[in-house]
């Protein structure tokens, strides 16, 4: 048995209760490996005055959901939690959490890792950030390209 929750929304999160739910009334999980993404007040060398996320709703949960069955199938995990928020944040806000269950620690790390890398690069939303030059979208880095090739998706 696998669970997996997807959400894409505004509100921020409780990674705590989020990695209770994920371990909850599941004996087999010996690791569970989080990440969560956070706003920088700088990016670029620039001040980030804020960002606006932006994505394709109908699209893009199921655009993760694929990628959490590429980690399932990949990795052997029990359970997944991806929430990514999306509208206007300020620095030290949440942005995302990936939080991944499996037996043992190898697993859980790589498989965080798999879905965070595909997530930077791949997934549909759009940054804009808020600089004293203006406002400017993120490109995704050559860094996040380089981390997915790893993986042959």
């Amino acid at each position: 048995m696998t669970t997996v929750h997807i959400a894409v929304q505004p509100q921020d999160f409780d990674a705590s209760a989020e990695l209770a739910a994920l371990r909850a009334a599941d004996p087999r999980v010996g690791a569970v490996c989080c990440f969560v993404g956070c706003v920088r007040d700088r990016n670029e060398g620039d001040a980030v005055a804020s960002m606006e996320l932006e994505h394709y709703p109908g699209m893009t949960e199921p655009s993760i959901a694929a990628i959490v069955e590429q980690a399932i199938a990949r990795f052997g995990i029990y359970g997944a939690r991806v929430i990514h928020r999306v509208g206007l944040l300020q620095p030290l806000d949440q942005i995302v959490l990936v939080a991944v269950s499996a037996a043992h620690r190898g697993a859980s790390f790589q498989a965080c890792e798999f879905i965070m890398d595909y997530l930077k690069t791949q997934a549909p939303f759009w940054k804009k950030e808020q600089t004293p030059q203006g406002a400017r979208w993120v490109d995704a880095r050559s860094s996040d390209d380089a981390a997915l090739e790893r993986w042959k998706v």
